[in-house]
């Protein structure tokens, strides 16, 4: 486990815990998918790895694990990609790391309406106050959710903001990974 707090939740661990592993990549990743699954079963099933998987303490035994995923196809939108994904009932959750542009509150008054999306990222891209986001979100098969955001600005692990519902469209979006 990363330096996350012991009194966060689970999900809320393993997102953090996710942000920490995909921020000491670097910025300017490829999206990436992570399955979620109890640490205890994961010890049980695959007695290998517990000694990856740190102690087997009362933590541990309400833990997730982040299991990344094979790279998400480039080129295909993130939403198609995600309507093809399901997962085995061994999964307890999933988790999807991505990067992207946003405008502060202020700046939504100046959108033009009028563009499609390829113009719209383009303008984004050219707007002053523009600013680079890694959004991490997660949630689980009883739909709970969790995410976490990083601003490139503000990059420090004590300048990630977490809350569960931060980035609501995209958790609806993995919470459809499990209804297939």
């Amino acid at each position: 486990m990363s330096n996350t707090p012991m009194a966060a939740s689970p999900l809320t661990r393993a997102v953090l815990e996710i942000d920490a592993y995909v921020s000491g990549l670097g910025w300017d990743q490829p999206a990436r998918l992570f399955a979620l699954v109890d640490t205890a079963r994961l010890r049980a099933e695959q007695p290998s790895l517990a000694h990856r998987l740190g102690p087997g303490d009362e933590q541990g035994t309400t833990a997730l694990t982040p299991i990344e995923q094979d790279a998400i196809p480039t080129g295909q939108p993130l939403d198609e990609f995600l309507g093809t994904v399901a997962w085995p009932d061994s999964v307890a959750g999933c988790a999807l790391t991505v990067e992207r542009l946003m405008l502060p509150p202020s700046a939504e008054a100046q959108v033009p309406q009028d563009l499609e999306e390829d113009a719209l990222a383009a303008w984004v891209a050219k707007h002053p106050k523009r600013q680079e986001v890694r959004m991490t979100v997660a949630v689980l098969r009883d739909g709970a959710r969790d995410s976490a955001l990083r601003l490139r600005g503000k990059d420090s692990p004590t300048e990630v903001l977490t809350g569960s519902a931060l980035v609501p469209g995209l958790a609806e979006a993995l919470t459809a990974t499990f209804e297939a």
